[in-house]
């Protein structure tokens, strides 16, 4: 892997994480068109990168939403109710994917990280979007007067939310769509569903980052170093990968604040259809 094939790579998983697209989607792509696939010695380690540069989007994450995570870490110690609450509920609607991921991560890997399952998530998604897309836009009003914070989310619907990341483990079907949807079911507005999807990133990806990493230096990190062209290439990646999420989740926030989801749904729409062409064409290996 070049330094401009992670450049490429940490864009696009800083562009998609948080938008309902699915970045393990398009990263799987981006690594086909790149050709980083094409050796299948090396597959296992460029599928594992395309976890660990989600270290990226964490950080994105921690620096725009720092007084929230403060809030959380006062309530840790007795100081914050409100924080300690908003801590409680992202544990509980983590731990779905934290024990089902350590189950089935291989079975995931094997079967799933292909374009075929990647089109046929990507094309079902948008197709959800698209039929949602009118209901949703019409929530977009909670702005604007309704209480809307995190306080009228019960600890059942944390874990409901929870559950429902679980399904996102398919690649292609987005982890930041399956928890927005689920916060907007539950009463929050776009845009404060869009916020605790991200909060809850911070220990989901966090987890699959270091889970990844565990699991690619246990038998010999120098190999799996080398397979990614040196320690630079992968650092670069995630260094992009951190400045353009942070540019997509201030751009999505404000783009949930008035607008709705359709236009995410006719681009998975797209994607899908585009990339079931190259498969057809012969241009894609199965």
């Amino acid at each position: 892997m070049t330094i401009l094939d992670a450049i490429i790579l940490g864009l696009v998983e800083g562009i998609t994480e948080y938008l309902p697209v699915s970045s393990t989607g398009h990263l799987i792509i981006a690594s086909w068109l790149l050709g980083l696939l094409d050796d299948p010695a090396r597959k296992p380690a460029i599928d594992s990168f395309n976890v660990i540069i989600q270290g990226g989007a964490i950080l994105a994450v921690l620096g725009l939403y720092w007084p929230r995570v403060q809030l959380m870490l006062k309530g840790l110690v007795g100081r914050d109710a409100n924080g300690l609450a908003l801590f409680a509920k992202l544990v509980v609607a983590f731990l779905p994917a934290a024990v089902l991921g350590v189950l089935i991560d291989d079975w995931i890997e094997e079967r799933l990280f292909r374009p075929v399952p990647v089109l046929m998530a990507l094309g079902g998604g948008g197709l959800l979007l698209l039929i949602l897309a009118p209901w949703i836009k019409t929530l977009v009003k909670r702005e604007a007067g309704e209480r809307d914070d995190f306080a009228q989310l019960t600890m059942l619907h944390a874990f409901a939310i929870g559950c429902m990341q679980c399904i996102a483990m398919w690649p292609g079907t987005s982890r930041s769509m399956m928890t927005i949807l689920g916060g907007i079911l539950f009463g929050l507005s776009p845009r404060r569903a869009a916020e605790f999807s991200f909060l809850l990133g911070l220990p989901t990806l966090g987890g699959a980052c270091v889970y990844k990493l565990a699991k690619a230096g246990r038998d010999d990190p120098a190999a799996f170093i080398a397979s990614l062209g040196g320690p630079v290439p992968p650092a670069v990646g995630i260094v992009v990968a951190a400045f353009s999420a942070a540019l997509a989740i201030k751009w999505l926030v404000g783009y949930l604040s008035k607008g709705g989801m359709a236009v995410f749904g006719w681009w998975r729409v797209a994607v899908a259809i585009a990339l079931g062409a190259a498969i057809f064409g012969g241009h894609v290996t199965l």
